[in-house]
């Protein structure tokens, strides 16, 4: 059976990184081109929300989208960490939400801008209750899903990563010293989809359990 880590109090993790157009359907949705190495943003801790807790929507955009991603939580530091022994530095996993304001994210790609401001924001990244990775079959062939108010919108499996964990985590390490507390949001398949004020949305993994919010 599962064993569930406690997650309520978020300040106690470290950075958020964040890995996008990481599965090529979802960047067949967006028009986008697939990458030749990870493409890495950063979210602050204060944008992770417990489950249950009502998410605001932010006023500095229109298009609020939902993006079901699974969450990796390094527990063992390194640098420069091969692809071999990238397991051994992960020691949790989970589902979150990588909310993002698709209309701010447009105007910012089309100027050349960074994403904070469509990526960044408060509450910005939902997060569920972590699972030892010791209790999970096996990382790299985990299904999930995204509802919302009970229809189904996304539904991936991690095998289907462009760039694979051991992948991610070699090359996020030969930037950053990884360290315990970090959180790696790995992408999201196709279907993302808009979110509005009493929607709910619902994340869940047969191995990983299930999640939801409602937005206000």
């Amino acid at each position: 059976m599962n064993t569930p880590i406690n997650s309520d109090k978020v300040s106690s993790f470290g950075r958020i990184f964040c890995i996008g157009k990481n599965y090529s359907e979802h960047i067949k949705e967006l028009s986008g081109a697939v990458p030749e190495e990870p493409v890495v943003f950063m979210k602050p801790w204060t944008s992770l929300v417990a489950p249950g807790e009502k998410v605001k929507i932010p006023r500095h955009g229109f298009l609020l989208h939902h993006e079901v991603e699974v969450v990796f939580r390094v527990g063992t530091a390194g640098e420069d960490i091969p692809e071999s022994e990238a397991l051994n530095h992960i020691d949790a996993v989970t589902l979150g939400l990588d909310l993002t304001l698709r209309d701010v994210q447009a105007n910012l790609k089309k100027n050349g801008h960074p994403w904070e401001l469509s990526k960044a924001f408060e509450q910005s990244a939902p997060l569920g209750e972590f699972v030892s990775l010791n209790e999970v079959n096996d990382p790299q062939h985990l299904d999930f899903s995204c509802s919302v108010n009970g229809s189904l919108r996304q539904k991936g499996n991690t095998r289907e990563m462009i760039f694979s964990l051991p992948k991610l985590v070699n090359f996020l390490s030969g930037v950053w010293h990884l360290r315990p507390g970090d959180l790696i949001y790995t992408g999201t398949p196709a279907g993302v989809g808009i979110l509005k004020s009493r929607d709910v949305a619902v994340i869940a993994s047969p191995e990983l359990g299930e999640f939801s919010w409602e937005f206000k």
